[in-house]
């Protein structure tokens, strides 16, 4: 059975086939601020395949164009949703609706590399923070602006701060290096003290596993951490494996 996954994010879409030994075949990522992105994602499909599996945090709009260009290749379609509990995970949040799909794909995918604690960074338009212990217990997490999102911000509160450019220093000299250093800065400052704070609860130092488009340039200021980008489509790759679980549509 052929088998294709779908991780449609704020930004971007990722995707990969599902091999037959269960590991991600080559992965590629569309923006979809891009023009023609539903032309260039058909164009990348096969004409004809068994199945899709689709992760979506993305709007209503944009996650049905999707779903019609998927339709269009695939038999059948499942559509990814948080649950209380799966895989050896049990999340936090007592409506399990409200916690992003892209999140808990990611603390299924961390609890299936190994069964430790694990905090779980995610940096794309916005930094979020999932704390895992041992026992796939989900202890909580944070969102927060990321640091191009804070860069972006910034110029449209004030046009002559630019919203690229820089690099990261502790003390800068010039405004673009500050700027970089501030908006990067913010995001390792949650980071570190959201691992100050996990191991004060759990007794233990959680493994600190970094994903998503903007998670790079953080990686430096991070040297213990492990960066796995295509987490969500590993957590994805999980959910098909288990065979179409419930909440699943298609």
């Amino acid at each position: 059975m052929t088998q294709w996954l779908f991780d449609l994010g704020n930004s971007r879409l990722k995707c990969a086939r599902l091999e037959a030994d269960g590991r991600l075949g080559e992965v590629t990522a569309f923006g979809h601020d891009e023009r023609d992105f539903v032309d260039a994602l058909r164009r990348h499909l096969p004409e004809q395949a068994d199945s899709a599996c689709l992760a979506s945090v993305a709007s209503p709009a944009l996650t049905l164009a999707v779903l019609d260009a998927l339709t269009e290749r695939f038999q059948r379609i499942s559509l990814a949703r948080t649950q209380a509990a799966f895989a050896g995970v049990r999340i936090a949040y007592a409506r399990p609706e409200k916690l992003g799909v892209d999140r808990f794909l990611a603390m299924v995918a961390a609890h299936a590399r190994a069964k430790r604690a694990w905090m779980i960074v995610g940096v794309g338009t916005a930094v979020t923070l999932d704390l895992l212990d041992a026992r796939g217990r989900h202890r909580g997490g944070r969102i927060g602006p990321s640091p191009t999102l804070m860069r972006g911000a910034l110029h449209q509160a004030a046009a002559h701060l630019p919203a690229t450019g820089g690099i990261y220093r502790e003390f800068a000299d010039e405004t673009e290096d500050a700027l970089a250093s501030g908006c990067e800065g913010a995001a390792l400052g949650l980071i570190e003290r959201s691992l100050r704070l996990a191991t004060q609860e759990l007794g233990e130092a959680p493994a600190l596993l970094l994903h998503g488009g903007g998670a790079e340039p953080l990686r430096a200021g991070l040297p213990a951490s492990e960066f796995a980008p295509s987490l969500v489509l590993e957590g994805l790759a999980q959910w098909a494996r288990a065979g179409w679980p419930a909440g699943a549509a298609g």
